[in-house]
């Protein structure tokens, strides 16, 4: 029994050491959108596309922050109210009109949802070909009704798109994080998305893995008609993710200005397309979660769609989630009550190096630094929420939001 205990927490530890040192730096927080000022030739147009379901409350203040960018080009709004019952299209021209900004605001009549759409992709759909049907901008900002943009956030986004040649460039905007619950599992969220999809693997032309995070992204709208536009993920709940994983997996066209030369090729072979996501210190969410229950919803409307519905990931989750952060602290307590010092030492161990995994996070966040002891706790919680997650697919109550539910299959 002694030498499984061990073999278990040894198990546990070298885990956590290939996760620090070969899992492209997942932990790190240094993938940000740069702030210096830039300068460009160019000024893309750009449309911004939001899709808006009872969201009065919170557009006095996003709607305004992205009236009051300082981008200097052409920039055009275009909110979709989903059927919404709070007033919000009145809230969004009111909004506007006392910025004296009403030429710069287009809101739109969200029409039904049709089968194999999710709710939200079709309002951005609708708000999409409105956008280029009118002004055939150079980029769209996809972004959520929730966001409240830094004033200089789409002057960094289009400079990075443009001086890297980038066709999307997505924020993990900073979540809102006040009380308890924030704390405690707010910055875990993001720690274990960068887990699942390290950002510097995702900014490498050269690597698979892609993502976005859906409340910020600037994409080329050449781009996006590559692909198909928004058709090939209408029914994905993971949109964002589904998206950029659309726009890395399909060669494009590479730029003919910058061929050319002694031996150049009549006929270039297409490039891979390049993204990037990073994280945002100064554009943030205003969406609160001020108790433990909105923050599992969130969790669980998802969690079993990213498993793609499979029973067996199910379980290869939950058994990876206990190896990986139960067992440490586990091990510690067993060790040090059975006085097995060998298992407690490689049990404390692991828990250190998960700590030290997690602490940037924390830090990011600005977090009492304690918390970066809680994560085998937070990870037992969001375990609970993967599993709830689908048992509420199970039930036919998988992907429930704002009023709607999305039984879709995995694919």
């Amino acid at each position: 029994m002694e030498k499984i205990e061990l073999a278990i927490v040894i198990v546990s530890l070298l885990i956590w050491i290939g996760l620090l040192t070969l899992w492209g730096q997942f932990w790190q927080t240094d993938q940000q959108l740069e702030v210096t000022e830039t300068h460009l030739e160019k000024l893309p147009s750009v449309c911004a596309v939001i899709p808006a379901r009872n969201e009065a409350d919170l557009l006095p203040k996003t709607l305004r922050s992205l009236l009051c960018q300082n981008y200097p080009g052409s920039f055009t709004i275009f909110l979709v109210d989903d059927h919404s019952t709070d007033g919000t299209a009145e809230v969004a021209q009111q909004t506007a009109q006392a910025l004296n900004k009403n030429q710069q605001l287009h809101v739109i009549t969200a029409q039904a949802l049709p089968p194999g759409w999710s709710g939200k992709l079709w309002a951005m759909e609708q708000g999409i070909n409105k956008a280029t049907t009118i002004l055939e901008p150079d980029y769209l900002l996809l972004t959520d009704a929730d966001i409240e943009h830094d004033p200089v956030n789409l002057r960094q986004l289009v400079a990075k798109a443009e001086q890297e040649n980038l066709d999307l460039v997505s924020l993990m905007v900073r979540l809102r994080c006040e009380n308890f619950w924030e704390k405690l599992l707010i910055p875990a969220f993001v720690f274990f998305f960068q887990k699942l999809y390290p950002f510097r693997w995702v900014n490498d032309p050269q690597k698979s893995t892609a993502a976005a995070a859906g409340g910020c992204i600037l994409i080329r709208t050449a781009a996006l008609k590559r692909i198909g536009g928004l058709q090939v993920i209408r029914q994905a709940l993971i949109d964002d993710c589904a998206l950029a994983h659309a726009i890395k997996s399909v060669k494009s066209a590479p730029n003919p200005h910058s061929l050319g030369g002694v031996g150049a090729p009549s006929s270039p072979p297409p490039h891979s397309p390049k993204i990037w996501l990073g994280l945002s210190s100064s554009t943030h969410s205003l969406r609160s979660y001020p108790s433990l229950s909105p923050i599992w919803d969130m969790v669980a409307r998802t969690a079993f769609t990213q498993l793609r519905y499979s029973p067996l990931l199910l379980v290869g989750t939950l058994v990876g989630m206990i190896l990986v952060y139960i067992v440490p602290p586990l091990g510690l307590i067993v060790g040090a009550s059975t006085e097995n010092w060998l298992v407690a030492l490689t049990g404390l161990s692991a828990w250190l190096l998960m700590s030290l995994a997690y602490l940037p996070m924390v830090r990011f966040y600005q977090c009492p630094l304690w918390l970066a002891f809680c994560l085998p706790i937070i990870a037992f919680l969001y375990t609970l929420m993967t599993l709830d997650s689908a048992l509420r697919y199970w039930q036919g109550r998988g992907g429930a939001w704002k009023g709607r539910v999305y039984r879709l299959e995995g694919r």
